[in-house]
């Protein structure tokens, strides 16, 4: 394991050789285009209590809160863009150096930055979903019902539909058919640039050890310790953004 920033020019080579190398992404990337981690002190997730899936789906009470928490986080999504990291991970993708993206991450700034296969772990803030039809909106003019009425919109297409943000909330399935990708991916890649993620949250976190020991190069970009430093054969503390372009900058 190598412990030092002066490692970027050797991430570099590594990436200019991969074959098929994979970038996987959590908060901290997005933390730098301003979206708080909902996990932190004041965050979403510390400030109201948890709705699960189970009582989602079975409680309209259950519902009116979900949308209350929502629509505050919904704030931080929409006035947010993508940062240098987003857009250099998605000029490594248009130019063939990386498969591809799995985040960790709802807020849709690897697409809006021009990434085009990009695996959402958690779903994405940027729709709805109809539990009972799944039809999909926009969220934006959802989240504006919400405000102005403080009532929970209904699904338009089957009239009656509970509907729910397209991201996975506790208690429910990651998505399948999103999950066997990464497992995929990950289990291809011979090189796996980690970044802004604390590398805990399971199954999530999983996928890049999985590379790892199918033999893959596992280099962690994150501003704090990681629960697989151990196992990382580069380590970059400090700015995703600016690792990344420095990363660019070397290729």
């Amino acid at each position: 394991m190598i412990h030092v920033s002066s490692g970027i020019k050797l991430v570099a080579l590594w990436l200019s050789k991969a074959k098929s190398a994979v970038v996987f992404t959590g908060a901290g990337i997005s933390t730098e285009s301003g979206i708080p981690d909902f996990r932190s002190p004041g965050g979403v997730w510390t400030k109201y209590r948890t709705v699960y899936f189970d009582e989602f789906c079975r409680s309209a009470e259950a519902r009116h809160e979900y949308w209350n928490q929502k629509t505050e986080a919904h704030t931080a999504f929409a006035a947010a863009s993508p940062n240098i990291g987003h857009q250099t991970i998605a000029k490594w993708e248009q130019s063939g150096r990386v498969r591809g993206v799995i985040t960790q991450n709802i807020d849709g700034l690897h697409q809006i930055s021009g990434s085009k296969d990009v695996l959402e772990l958690h779903g994405t803030a940027r729709e709805a979903y109809c539990l009972d039809c799944d039809a999909r909106f926009s969220i934006d003019p959802l989240v504006e019902h919400f405000r102005q009425t403080n009532e929970v919109p209904l699904c338009a297409d089957c009239g009656e539909g509970r509907l729910k943000h397209a991201t996975v909330s506790f208690g429910q399935m990651l998505p399948e058919k999103t999950l066997e990708r990464a497992y995929q991916w990950c289990q291809e890649a011979d090189l796996v640039i980690s970044v802004g993620s604390s590398l805990v949250v399971h199954p999530a976190a999983g996928l890049p050890e999985l590379a790892k020991r199918s033999g893959a190069k596992l280099v962690i970009i994150n501003r704090d310790e990681t629960g697989l430093d151990s196992m990382a054969d580069m380590l970059i503390d400090g700015s995703c953004g600016e690792a990344l372009a420095a990363i660019d900058a070397a290729l």
